[in-house]
């Protein structure tokens, strides 16, 4: 009952209520409300930092196969956001994403998708995130 009347909450409270989520050993944010990955995604779109959605289930084989590679990834790169939801429970989420597969990476920046990723392909998610974590640099 807690989470559902905290997604009701506003913006500031609802953001700290996430980010206290992602405290611990990782830096993977799982939601559990649609209300509150709302608040997260809308506030993003002000920042130019990418975030990264895996799209999965709790009884995916590929997506459990896939969930140390993303923990290792999010204590990599610390200037990305990592986002974990659960197509079960956020079903709507999913859906609003055209989600058909798991797991699915949807790779976001200030609110638009820049790349996507369907399937168990650790080296391919990484190279995309490499490639659209920073702004690109400019030869002088």
């Amino acid at each position: 009952m807690g989470s559902i009347l905290s997604g009701f909450l506003g913006g500031g409270e609802a953001a700290a209520a996430a980010a206290d989520e992602s405290s611990g050993p990782s830096r993977v944010i799982a939601f559990h409300s649609s209300n509150r990955w709302q608040l997260h995604f809308n506030s993003s779109k002000q920042l130019n930092k990418l975030i990264v959605v895996d799209f999965a289930a709790s009884w995916c084989g590929p997506c459990k196969f896939m969930e140390p590679a993303i923990n290792a990834m999010a204590s990599k790169y610390t200037d990305v956001d990592f986002v974990k939801i659960d197509v079960d429970e956020l079903s709507d989420v999913a859906q609003e994403f055209g989600v058909q597969a798991m797991p699915t990476f949807v790779l976001f920046k200030q609110g638009k998708e820049v790349e996507r990723v369907t399937g168990a392909k650790k080296d391919e998610l990484e190279k995309k995130i490499l490639k659209h974590r920073e702004a690109p640099k400019f030869a002088a």
